[in-house]
């Protein structure tokens, strides 16, 4: 791999909830204007996350945000949407990285190097970097919803299957931001399971 400086970081957030896109962030840091304090996003207090993503888009050589929709979700698979969103982060950033590294075990396809980091979230700054923009611009999306929706109580949970969310979904139904493949919401709507799929994705990324 090039210098680390001409690498970008590769996060994605939003796989776990029930609803609502999954973003992706991609990230070159720039080694002359270090930011304190990055880590994974999960690790971090809301305040603490807004704070560093400031930071973020204002000292990083490059950076940029894509998401992937309900839609594609439920017909590519949370997975592979995921990858989907990540492509799309990494072919906006304005400079073109020489390299990427991804959280994880698997990586988009892109037309440079790519390397995937299991827990890279929390020990490679570029990655975490990136997670951090992914997480505060799904969790606004999030708030967006809310305001649509707010019998859910998507500005609490995000989208995630906690006991009030799950009980929320029961009582009001899928409205549609919500992801139709996943079992919670096909429960809900009377759906079967959905059809067992061969594991064969994108293999994963030396």
């Amino acid at each position: 791999m090039p210098p680390e400086a001409l690498h970008a970081g590769v996060d994605e957030a939003g796989r776990g909830p029930l609803a609502g896109p999954v973003y992706a962030a991609a990230v070159i840091l720039d080694p002359a204007r270090r930011i304190r304090g990055l880590d994974d996003s999960k690790k971090l207090s809301a305040g603490a996350r807004e704070a560093l993503a400031a930071a973020i888009r204002e000292r990083a050589l490059a950076w940029a945000v894509a998401a992937a929709t309900v839609d594609e979700i439920d017909t590519l698979n949370i997975l592979r949407a995921s990858l989907l969103a990540m492509r799309r982060a990494v072919e906006s950033l304005p400079v073109a990285p020489a390299g990427i590294l991804v959280d994880g075990l698997h990586c988009p396809d892109v037309a440079c190097e790519a390397r995937a980091i299991v827990g890279g979230d929390a020990t490679v700054p570029a990655i975490s970097a990136a997670s951090i923009l992914a997480k505060t611009a799904r969790d606004a999306e999030m708030r967006t919803l809310h305001e649509r929706f707010p019998q859910y109580g998507f500005d609490r949970h995000k989208g995630y299957p906690t006991a009030d969310h799950l009980a929320a979904l029961r009582q009001h139904g899928a409205c549609e931001v919500y992801r139709r493949s996943f079992a919670p919401v096909r429960a809900v709507l009377g759906l079967p399971p959905p059809p067992a799929r061969p594991r064969r994705g994108r293999a994963p990324c030396e």
